[in-house]
């Protein structure tokens, strides 16, 4: 580490160093404890805790949740919790939303009789650099998922890291190339950040993706997150705002996006067929987001 008197280091940066000088001297209690010191300076939490989860020390995420908990820098959803006033322990809540969605949508899929430990493949779609992909393949092993992200850095974290098959996605929905049909195709996130000119495209492709008799499962902002953040939606029940918590997307493709579930079964109507419909849960990811479940006739 080099220091100067305009640029000293961080004390989080000093920790980090103190660190990993332990761990070269082998005292792995003693960089255990100064290393979870150093998680909790946010200039070099991601660096700590890589440390902790490569060298299995005391205090690894992996040791409490038996998954692997590694965290790639470039993950807007944890620069998210990093940065949010909010978040007083950034590790905990990443990891934790992860785990929670993964019980909603186990209760979600119970509702409709389509349990998700029997459901054959999942596709899980806008899946970013693998916040949910972790808990999903303990709860169903690897080669059961199957990922997709228009950032290529995502889909080969996701890939390396959890051993999960990948493929890149489009800006076009029309572009996107399925390998396979799922019986599961979820897509958490996506249509609460689409401008209305692909809105209806992508649930369109993506109901493409659904095998006969499979699901696909959307979540949305309605209501309840308009009037949270103050958003007057407009004759549709749409409202789009090109911000975003993405650094890797364009804006005008990919920022806010709120719609009224009248706005929703319109497009679900005439688009695929409101027949498709055999669920719907208001506020139920986080309770935030709407969720919708679309099932393909056989």
């Amino acid at each position: 580490m080099t220091a100067t008197p305009h640029n000293p280091p961080s004390p989080g940066q000093l920790l980090l160093q103190e660190g990993q000088d332990l761990l070269a001297r082998g005292d792995r209690t003693g960089a255990a404890q100064v290393l979870a010191r150093a998680r909790d300076e946010r200039d070099v939490v991601l660096a700590a805790h890589a440390l902790i989860e490569e060298h299995k020390l005391v205090g690894s995420y992996n040791n409490v949740m038996g998954l692997d908990c590694t965290i790639s820098e470039h993950d807007d959803i944890f620069g998210f919790f990093r940065g949010h006033h909010s978040s007083r322990n950034p590790l905990r809540d990443y990891l934790a939303d992860g785990w929670r969605t993964l019980s909603e949508l186990m209760v979600l899929l119970e509702a409709v009789d389509q349990p998700l430990l029997k459901t054959p493949r999942v596709l899980e779609f806008a899946a970013g650099h693998g916040r949910f992909t972790r808990h999903l393949v303990k709860a169903l092993a690897p080669s059961r998922v199957v990922v997709s992200d228009v950032v290529p850095s995502a889909v080969e974290f996701s890939r390396r890291t959890f051993g999960v098959e990948g493929f890149l996605s489009a800006s076009t929905p029309e572009a996107v190339q399925w390998p396979a049909r799922y019986e599961l195709v979820f897509v958490l996130s996506l249509f609460s950040h689409l401008p209305r000119s692909t809105w209806s495209r992508w649930l369109k492709v993506l109901y493409d993706a659904v095998a006969p008799g499979g699901l696909l499962v959307f979540s949305t902002h309605g209501v309840k997150a308009a009037d949270f953040d103050h958003v007057q939606l407009d004759e549709e029940g749409y409202f789009f705002a090109a911000s975003s918590e993405s650094t890797a997307i364009d804006e005008q493709e990919y920022g806010t996006t709120f719609t009224s579930e009248a706005f929703v079964l319109a497009r679900i109507a005439e688009t695929v067929g409101l027949d498709a419909l055999v669920h719907k849960a208001p506020v139920h990811f986080w309770n935030h987001q709407d969720a919708y479940v679309l099932r393909k006739s056989l």
